[in-house]
């Protein structure tokens, strides 16, 4: 299913058959190189698990959606992702929606959730950013050594097709780029006035725990962590059964 959201076709992944306007709705988010397809079978799962609709969709530029309308990012990029799905949710009418998202999606999900208190319910987030560290930036070049060195470039392309090669870019170049070390999203944390789950994998090698503590000091609804032992920045995928069961018990109690 495609909408579209300022003049660009967005990919969207919802069952049209399942879907219960009284209903709460799960959005999945993806991080900076994810998908529609590279959540997998995971947000079915959650369905299940905890009776609610789940939507996913592939942010412009990834999956099949269409390509960027810029060859470059300023340090607002996520905070306009967080306007497009304020649009999206708009435009399809949701009701009561809680935001799961990873990485970049994480961070999508916590600008939403300040800059839209109306519209969001709740959030869930995994290895969520919300200021530049040395561990993030050492994770990307050393996805840059495995995306010239490895499969990773043919990996993504099962996922991006021709907008593969710009996806990685623009990872890259942002995060990497010296105006960039600047960027930091802490200020809007005391906007979120619904309740959270932070989550992140102890041995994250994107970013610290530093980043959640900040997340949980500063934001001024009720926030949870769950810092899950012995896994790195994919916690859906690295301990999926705890992360599905936290995440019901979360989502039960809204």
């Amino acid at each position: 299913m495609d909408i579209l959201i300022d003049t660009h076709r967005i990919r969207l992944s919802v069952d049209p058959e399942s879907f219960d306007s009284l209903k709460t709705t799960i959005i999945f988010l993806h991080d900076s190189l994810g998908s529609i397809e590279l959540w997998r079978d995971f947000p079915r799962r959650i369905s299940e698990a905890t009776n609610c609709n789940v939507l996913s969709y592939d942010r412009q530029g990834y999956g099949k959606s269409d390509g960027f309308s810029e060859s470059k990012r300023d340090k607002e990029y996520l905070k306009k992702e967080a306007d497009v799905l304020a649009k999206l949710i708009d435009q399809l009418g949701l009701k009561e929606v809680i935001l799961f998202g990873h990485s970049d999606g994480g961070s999508i999900a916590l600008l939403a959730a300040s800059l839209y208190p109306n519209k969001i319910k709740g959030i869930i987030t995994e290895g969520a950013h919300v200021f530049v560290e040395n561990e993030t930036l050492q994770g990307i070049r050393d996805a840059q050594t495995a995306y010239k060195t490895t499969n990773l470039k043919e990996k993504l392309t099962k996922y991006h097709y021709k907008n593969t090669e710009n996806v990685f870019k623009m990872w890259t170049e942002t995060w990497l780029s010296p105006s960039f070390s600047e960027w930091n999203i802490e200020h809007y944390l005391s906007g979120i006035q619904c309740p959270s789950l932070i989550i992140q994998g102890e041995n994250d090698e994107y970013g610290t725990l530093d980043q959640v503590t900040s997340i949980l000091q500063k934001t001024s609804g009720i926030s949870e962590s769950l810092i899950i032992p012995n896994i790195g920045h994919t916690p859906h995928k690295e301990a999926t059964e705890i992360v599905i069961e936290k995440t019901r018990n979360f989502t039960l109690n809204l």
